[in-house]
């Protein structure tokens, strides 16, 4: 339990956040979050047809019995993995709202509910965590209830496209590369999204980017692109992807996937979060018996839905500076 006691420094000023924040790539799919009932679930039941030929008959061997043939079906898994952040204050911290560290005038930017203040933070850390996992996620399969059950992220499940770039700068011959592998093996395009960090979105504006001359402002700033066979590819910036790689993600079959949390009011639960039923992140207040301090924890359970993984590409092992 993270216990925040009332020598932690309270500081006047306008709270500024250091560091990485956002999670756009989980903000851009959780539009079409899906709820599951148990924790392996499916994403792809691949299947695939032979190669096309001239696969013709004579008259004769139409007319006679044939052999049926048979199509076989696989399966592609993710899971939930848990998720769950500590949160905690003492009631002397929580009754400190007037006491200050550092330079001090009355411009009202103090903070005044420090459980409040810890809440937000790992609410924020919560969403940061889990666009990681969406992205670079090491799979663990659920066997035991000991085993740290963790999702495949998409380093791990783009598999069948994907075009080794081998130290060499982010090009157009490699992403035009990955769109005819992506072409061959069937993808829709039908949102199609370059997600990459932030070198890796610089490299694109050089790479497709055009500024007419102008006598006041200079530069580019792509945000979409247009690749034959692909048609508009959108970009994505996520703070959270590897330096080395870009993913070209069929976003229309990804979801952020919740395993809905159950438990039931007890007296400790406070009015304000008691809920009507199952929710997919849950902030449970915890009991303290016989102790001046209040809190509790969020709690999850989530997993990546990412579709049928040849309908996405990647590209790995690129340059990561100029």
């Amino acid at each position: 339990m993270a216990l925040t006691y009332s020598d932690t420094a309270n500081y006047r000023g306008v709270l500024y956040l250091y560091g990485k924040s956002k999670a756009p790539f989980l903000a851009a799919i959780g539009g079409r979050s899906k709820r599951t009932s148990v924790r392996t679930f499916p994403v792809a039941s691949p299947w695939t047809l032979s190669a096309a030929s001239q696969d013709t008959q004579a008259e004769t061997t139409a007319a006679a019995a044939g052999t049926p043939t048979t199509i076989s079906r696989g399966q592609d898994t993710n899971v939930c993995q848990i998720m769950k952040y500590d949160v905690m204050t003492t009631f002397m911290k929580q009754s400190l709202s007037g006491s200050f560290s550092g330079v001090n005038s009355l411009d009202g930017t103090e903070v005044l509910d420090e459980l409040g203040f810890q809440k937000k933070g790992a609410l924020m850390q919560l969403a940061k965590n889990i666009e990681y996992s969406m992205l670079q996620g090491a799979h663990t399969a659920e066997s035991a209830t000991s085993t740290n059950v963790k999702m495949r992220g998409l380093i791990e499940a783009i598999d069948t496209n994907t075009v080794a770039a081998g130290g060499l700068k982010l090009s157009k011959e490699m992403i035009e590369e990955l769109v005819r592998e992506m072409v061959d093996s069937g993808a829709p395009f039908d949102s199609v999204t370059m997600v990459c960090n932030a070198f890796q979105m610089q490299m694109i504006s050089d790479i497709y980017g055009y500024a007419p001359q102008d006598r006041t402002m200079g530069g580019v700033a792509i945000d979409s692109f247009l690749v034959p066979g692909a048609g508009v590819v959108r970009t994505l910036f996520s703070p959270e992807m590897p330096t080395d790689e870009v993913y070209l993600a069929e976003m229309s079959v990804m979801a952020p996937v919740y395993l809905p949390v159950s438990y039931a009011p007890d007296g400790n639960i406070e009015p304000s979060t008691v809920q009507a039923g199952p929710v997919d992140v849950l902030y449970q207040p915890a009991s303290v018996v016989m102790g001046a301090a209040r809190g509790g924890f969020f709690y999850t359970q989530v997993g990546l839905d990412y579709g049928p993984e040849e309908y996405s590409g990647s590209i790995t092992g690129l340059a990561t500076s100029a």
